[in-house]
C-alpha cells in the first residue's frame, strides 16, 4: 500500500473507532433500528448532495439492484446489530468485537470468491477465533441481564461486513466509489423506513443523542463509506478491511476518554491475540509459506 492509502486507513479507523463511542451514547434513548435509520437516512441526503453535484445519477440508477442488496448487508443490518450490542457492552468492547471482520472476510472470500488461503492465513484464522474464545469467555451468559446476546449480534455484525465486502468486490468492483457509498446508503435507509417507524421512541432523544446521530450520519458514515469503497476498488477488499485491525484501538481510546470505560485484562488479551490473527489470516502479516 502507498502512503496516501495507509493514511486514509488511520482516519477510518479513527471515524469507524467514533462510531461505537456515538452509538453507545445514542442507542439508550433512540434504541437501535431507530438510530440506524436516522445514521443511514442522513449519510444517504449527505451523499446524495454530493452525488447531485457530479452527476452521478445515471451510474446510481444503473447500479440500483446490486446497491439494493448492499445496503442491507453494509449498513442496515450490521449497524443495527452493534447499536443492539452496546446497549449491553461498552464501546471498546464492541470495537474489539468489530477487529473480527477480516477472519470472516478471509474464510468468505475463500469461499465465495476462491481467494487462497495459504498455511500462515490459516494459522491465522485459527489464532484469531481463540481470540474471540479469550475475549468473549465470560460474556457469554444468556440469563436475565447477560450480555451473550449482545456478543452475538456484534459477532454476527462482523459476519455480513465480510460478507459485503466479498459482494463488494464481485459485482460492484467497477463501479464508481461514490456510487457504491450513495446507493448503499439510500438502501440501507429504505430497507428502515418502516421498522424505524414502528420502533421510534415514544420520547424525543435528548440534544447529546441527536448530536451523535448526525455525527454518526455524516462522519462515521457518509465520510467513511466513501474512503471504504474507494479503498475496496485501490487495494481490494482484503487489505481495505483490514482497516478493523486499526478500529480497536481507537475504539478503546475513545470509550476510555469520553466515558471512562474500564479496560479489563481479558479485553486487551483477547484483542491482541484477534489482531494477530488478523494480521496473518489477511495477509498483513505474512509467513514463510503464505
Amino acid at each position: 500500500m502507498t502512503l496516501h492509502d495507509t493514511l486514509e486507513l488511520l482516519l477510518l479507523a479513527a471515524i469507524w473507532g467514533a462510531s461505537f463511542l456515538f452509538m453507545r451514547v445514542a442507542a439508550p434513548e433512540f434504541g437501535p433500528i431507530p438510530l440506524i435509520a436516522t445514521r443511514v437516512t442522513v449519510a444517504a441526503a449527505f451523499l446524495l448532495a454530493g452525488l447531485a453535484m457530479r452527476g452521478g445519477w445515471r451510474k446510481l440508477i444503473r447500479n440500483g439492484p446490486k446497491l439494493l442488496v448492499l445496503g442491507p448487508l453494509t449498513s442496515a443490518v450490521p449497524f443495527s446489530l452493534f447499536a443492539y450490542a452496546v446497549l449491553s457492552l461498552t464501546a471498546g468492547f464492541a470495537s474489539v468485537l468489530n477487529a473480527t471482520v477480516p477472519l470472516f472476510g478471509a474464510l468468505i472470500a475463500y469461499v465465495w470468491l476462491g481467494d487462497k488461503l495459504g498455511p500462515a492465513r490459516v494459522v491465522g484464522l485459527a489464532v484469531g477465533f481463540a481470540g474471540v474464545i479469550v475475549l468473549v469467555r465470560d460474556k457469554l451468559s444468556f440469563t436475565s441481564g447477560g450480555s451473550g446476546w449482545a456478543v452475538l449480534a456484534g459477532l454476527g455484525a462482523s459476519v455480513l461486513y465480510g460478507v459485503a465486502a466479498s459482494y463488494t468486490k464481485k459485482y460492484l468492483s467497477s463501479a464508481d466509489p461514490f456510487i457504491n457509498a450513495t446507493g448503499s446508503q439510500f438502501a440501507a435507509a429504505l430497507f428502515l423506513l418502516i421498522p424505524a417507524v414502528v420502533y421510534w421512541p415514544a420520547v424525543n432523544p435528548s440534544f447529546v443523542s441527536w448530536a451523535s446521530a448526525m455525527a454518526l450520519g455524516v462522519a462515521c458514515t457518509g465520510v467513511a463509506f466513501i474512503l471504504f469503497f474507494r479503498l475496496i476498488k485501490r487495494i481490494g477488499p482484503a487489505k481495505a478491511i483490514t482497516v478493523t485491525y486499526l478500529i480497536p484501538v481507537f475504539g478503546v481510546l475513545w470509550g476510555l476518554l469520553f466515558l471512562n470505560e474500564p479496560v479489563s485484562a481479558d479485553m486487551l488479551a483477547g484483542c491482541a491475540i484477534i489482531l494477530l490473527g488478523t494480521g496473518l489470516a489477511s495477509g498483513l502479516i505474512r509467513g514463510r509459506s503464505n
